[in-house]
């Protein structure tokens, strides 16, 4: 257990009887808690295996190489659509958790077997996006927004693409476009 981690466990949530169990079973692995994107996250020599993390209608294990695990029961979920590498598994109760442990258990066990392995989830391409004409045309307008666009991580760049493309009118798209463009010229990712 990692002291920067209990106060996810402490705090007041529908979901803190689920969590405990979730955390004694994901801890019997022998992964290394941390705490990233404000919950527990276990890692294996750095590398993210599973999260605990919860939503109004649910919490769930996130396992970050989700799509490379065998589902045998069927469990696995794609959150959304553009999720390409993880997948959750969801509880809405305690009991739930306490009669899956063992499976729960295997499940970790793959991942960590995944992890050890090297495979990697083969990622779309930036290029296989669809990139909004209203952000085409501020890139063709402003060479140092092209420019700057082209310097980030392919993950910033699948980010933006994915957030711009989603406002279904052209007055959103470009409202966003024109807020998120400094940052982009920054240098920084939609979420920094």
């Amino acid at each position: 257990m990692n002291p920067k981690v209990d106060w996810f466990f402490k705090k007041d949530t529908p979901w803190k009887e689920e969590y405990e169990q979730l955390r004694k079973i994901v801890l019997a692995s022998g992964l290394t808690e941390e705490l990233k994107w404000g919950c527990p996250c276990y890692t294996l020599e750095g590398s993210n295996i599973v999260l605990i993390h919860g939503f109004k209608e649910y919490c769930a294990l996130l396992f970050h190489k989700g799509a490379l695990l065998k589902d045998p029961k069927e469990m696995l979920i794609q959150q959304t659509k553009n999720v390409q590498a993880a997948r959750q598994i969801r509880f809405k109760h305690d009991d739930q958790i306490a009669d899956m442990e063992s499976v729960l258990k295997a499940y970790i066990r793959e991942a960590i077997k995944v992890e050890k392995s090297g495979l990697k989830v083969p990622l779309k391409k930036v290029s296989e996006f669809t990139m909004p004409e209203e952000f085409k045309h501020a890139l063709d307008k402003t060479p140092a927004l092209k420019k700057a666009f082209k310097a980030l991580t392919p993950g910033r760049q699948r980010g933006y693409l994915l957030y711009f493309s989603s406002a279904k009118q052209v007055k959103t798209r470009e409202a966003r476009i024109k807020k998120y463009s400094p940052k982009i010229l920054n240098g920084k990712g939609l979420e920094d």
